[in-house]
């Protein structure tokens, strides 16, 4: 599987932190579901998370709390 680029996923988020922070909490969840059909084929976690956040299949929402901000 080919990743994709850093300019299409900075696109999608407001930085590179939360990029990082995104993809580590969504392969993480696919870890969890185990039921990925990549997973089978051996394609790790986080390249199936930053290929699903590319294609914008994933998604995320800054809720801002008392250290930090959105």
């Amino acid at each position: 599987m080919k990743q994709p680029s850093l300019d299409k996923l900075m696109e999608k988020v407001d930085s590179k932190y939360t990029l990082v922070i995104v993809v580590a909490k969504r392969a993480r969840a696919i870890m969890e579901e185990g039921k990925h059909e990549d997973l089978a084929r051996g394609v790790k976690s986080v390249s199936i998370s930053l290929e699903e956040i590319s294609r914008s299949t994933s998604a995320y929402e800054c809720i801002p709390d008392e250290h930090t901000l959105c």
